[in-house]
């Protein structure tokens, strides 16, 4: 089953993500994860990504595309993944569909921006291994430390209350209208995201069938 999970910043995908992944036996794919691991492994399209981040320039959706599909072709995803992170606008949608990357359902989370604004700033990051956290939501057994690889939890940048409002902006005018893309190719369904993250998962794996 290969999954694509909406929703605007703070919404809970990298929580649902993680969750669902290991309920189905798939692999959550999240961009900036494998975009840092073609990089440290030096593949041609990971140098190429990394000839654009060395100038502090953002990395073309073309390299982007080229590293999902290189990771999508791998073993692990032979009976499906979740791809988390991206597609972020309509023209990388329609490229992962020229790329010939399809998908079987695309889960879109329904949430305010006020709880959005709440949620984010409790939410704690590992800079090591990519796992996150909420201080209220989803804690660490250890505050302050991954519960995966015990390095010291981070607030991303992203997550400071003067930039979220810019984020949830940006999302509304580049992002939210994936849902009409998704909906007219009949792989759309929405799932509300301001309840408990068991509720949450329960209506995802309703929504797909499992």
């Amino acid at each position: 089953m290969k999954l694509i999970l909406l929703g605007a910043p703070g919404a809970g995908k990298g929580t649902q993500a993680e969750i669902v992944a290991e309920k189905l036996g798939i692999p959550t794919i999240s961009t900036g994860n494998i975009l840092r691991e073609a990089v440290k492994n030096q593949t041609p399209i990971g140098l190429e990504a990394k000839s654009y981040m060395d100038k502090g320039a953002l990395v073309p959706d073309a390299v982007i595309i080229g590293i999902v599909k290189e990771r999508v072709a791998q073993d692990d995803c032979k009976n499906g993944f979740i791809l988390d992170g991206m597609p972020r606008t309509i023209p990388q949608a329609q490229a992962l569909v020229d790329a010939g990357i399809a998908f079987d359902h695309v889960i879109s989370l329904e949430i305010e921006d006020a709880v959005i604004e709440q949620r984010m700033t409790g939410r704690r990051t590992c800079p090591d291994c990519g796992a996150s956290y909420h201080i209220v939501a989803n804690p660490p057994k250890q505050e302050g430390v991954c519960d995966a690889c015990g390095a010291a939890l981070t607030i991303r940048k992203d997550d400071a209350p003067e930039t979220v409002k810019s984020r949830l902006q940006t999302f509304h005018a580049e992002t939210e209208p994936l849902k009409d893309f998704y909906a007219k190719l009949g792989k759309l369904q929405l799932v509300k995201g301001d309840r408990p993250i068991e509720s949450v998962t329960a209506d995802i794996l309703t929504a797909l069938g499992v």
